[in-house]
This record gives C-alpha cells, sequence and structure tokens, in this order.
C-alpha cells in the first residue's frame, strides 16, 4: 500500500525566490497560465529553491523526479516562474482531446509516441527545440517512481542526456517534494485542504564535459544518464534529509513483484480447484455406494 511521507522538516525558512515569469509567451501558453497560475497559487505553497542555476536564456535540459500525477504542474511552474517556458515531452495521449491537445501543440509541447514509428520524432523534435533556445523538461525516469519510499529509480529513458549530448546544451537537476501530497500514485482522490508545500530545488548543470567528446554511443548515454540521476537524487536527499538508498530501485522489481503474485494467486486458484475435485470425487463415491 502506498505511503505518503510526511515532509521533511529539516528544510529551514520558506523559500524567498522572486517570481519572474518570461516576458514573451505566445498567445497558445499565455491561455494555459491565466487558467492554471491562480489555481496552482490556490492549492500550492511555493518553496522553491536554486533557481539562479536555469539560465535565462538559451537551449537547456530541465530533468526531476517524477512522484505523482500532479508533480507536472509543480515542476512546470517552478520552471515558468523562473523566467522559462517549460517545453514538456508528454504522452502522446493528452494530446488526442481536440480542444487539449491543440492548445497544447500551440503551446510547443512535445507528444510522445511511445512504442511506435513515430517514437523518435520526439528526440528529434525536443532536439530541434532546445537548438532554437528553448527550455525542454523531461522526466529521465519516463514513469512515476514505484519505490516505495518514492526515491528516484534507475532512468527508464535516455532522452535528457541524448539532447545534451547532441546539442552541448546544459542539463539542470531539478528534485521535488510535495506533490504526493496532493495525489499519490496509487490514489485517485486529490487531498486539497489544507494547502500543501510544494518544495523544488535545482542544482548546478550536470558535468557532462568529459562525455560530450565521445562518441555518442549506448555506453557514453547510458553514463550521461547515470549523472543526471545522481544529481537529481542527491538534491532529493538534501531536501527529505534522509540518505538514499545505495541501488536505485528499477522497474524489473515491480514486474517481479507483479509476476509473483499473479503467481501466487494462480497458486490459490489450482488448489482451490484440487479441492474441489476432490470433493467431487468423495461425493461419487458416497453415491456409488448408497
Amino acid at each position: 500500500m502506498f505511503r505518503r511521507p510526511a515532509l521533511g522538516n529539516t528544510w529551514g525558512m520558506p523559500s524567498t525566490a522572486p517570481y519572474r515569469p518570461p516576458r514573451k509567451q505566445g498567445t497558445a501558453f499565455r491561455f494555459i497560465v491565466v487558467v492554471m497560475v491562480p489555481l496552482l497559487r490556490l492549492l500550492m505553497k511555493r518553496d522553491w529553491r536554486g533557481g539562479e542555476h536555469i539560465p535565462k536564456t538559451g537551449g537547456v535540459v530541465i530533468a526531476a523526479n517524477h512522484l505523482s500525477h500532479v508533480d507536472a504542474l509543480a515542476f512546470g511552474h517552478f520552471v515558468y516562474g523562473n523566467g522559462r517556458i517549460p517545453r514538456f515531452l508528454a504522452k502522446s495521449g493528452v494530446f488526442k482531446n481536440t480542444i487539449v491537445g491543440g492548445v497544447l501543440r500551440a503551446a510547443k509541447q512535445i507528444p510522445v509516441y511511445r512504442d511506435t514509428a513515430d517514437a523518435a520524432n520526439a528526440l528529434r523534435d525536443a532536439i530541434a527545440a532546445v537548438a532554437a533556445g528553448e527550455a525542454v523538461t523531461v522526466y529521465p525516469e519516463g514513469t512515476i517512481t514505484r519505490d516505495p519510499d518514492l526515491w528516484p529509480m534507475t532512468a527508464a529513458k535516455s532522452g535528457a542526456a541524448r539532447i545534451a549530448l547532441a546539442t552541448g546544451c546544459p542539463v539542470i537537476p531539478v528534485a521535488q517534494w510535495g506533490p504526493q501530497e496532493i495525489l499519490g500514485y496509487t490514489e485517485k482522490r486529490p487531498h486539497l485542504l489544507p494547502r500543501k508545500r510544494m518544495i523544488m530545488l535545482a542544482g548546478p548543470p550536470v558535468d557532462l564535459d568529459d562525455l560530450r567528446a565521445l562518441p555518442v554511443d549506448a555506453e557514453t548515454v547510458r553514463l550521461a544518464t547515470e549523472r543526471i540521476m545522481d544529481a537529481i537524487t542527491e538534491l532529493l536527499a538534501k531536501v527529505r534529509g534522509e540518505q538514499p538508498p545505495a541501488v536505485r530501485y528499477t522497474l524489473d522489481e515491480t514486474r517481479k513483484q507483479g509476476n509473483e503474485i499473479g503467481k501466487q494467486a494462480l497458486g490459490k486458484q489450482q488448489l482451490g480447484t484440487q479441492q474441489l475435485g476432490t470433493q467431487g470425487d468423495e461425493i461419487g463415491k458416497q453415491v456409488d455406494t448408497a
């Protein structure tokens, strides 16, 4: 069962980070801002640190941990409040709605078509966006963490590393903590009151300089991705005032647990069938001798 850990009390006083949204936003993104920002201010307390690490101009990848269905709102608000328009790599399903999809496309959000022939287009579009000076926001884990204590998992996606190696742009790690208080992964009803504190901590660019001169092969991408996840995890440990696990959780562990549960359920079903068959044989014997 999912546990909603309480926010640590070692973080200190609330932030006094200035709120500096980008001046040029475009009509579609401005529409999103007008609708969403008042709602976010109403539902989420802002506790932001490290915004000075987010470059005010130029292409950049901003990578964060993923722990709730609502954390994209907190993450996007943080990036926006620090002067950049976030360009999310978002699942293609959210673009299927005519109105919502139209607004997202007009706002230059990037659809990800997983397990299709168009899957590579998201990486291509993200590289083009960064090359054009945009801020692309990504979740290297690829999905909400399944770690029981909500630590970042092993990265399932290498997009952040590939974009950085292809463009030479900086990668800014971000740790977020608090969105899970509103809506945990397994929960269906949000906890809106009292208003929850959204802690966002950005760190300095991940050091990838020695990798940029190497061929962009699987090993180079793996090393870059590991460094990005290490930086995010280190920031989250600072926010929580706790030590992260020595080995990051993987989705394979979740699959193994699911398979084990399935085997146990199947075993119980087979046992029940065998017991029923034994009872049937016994009744049959009694009928034959009656």
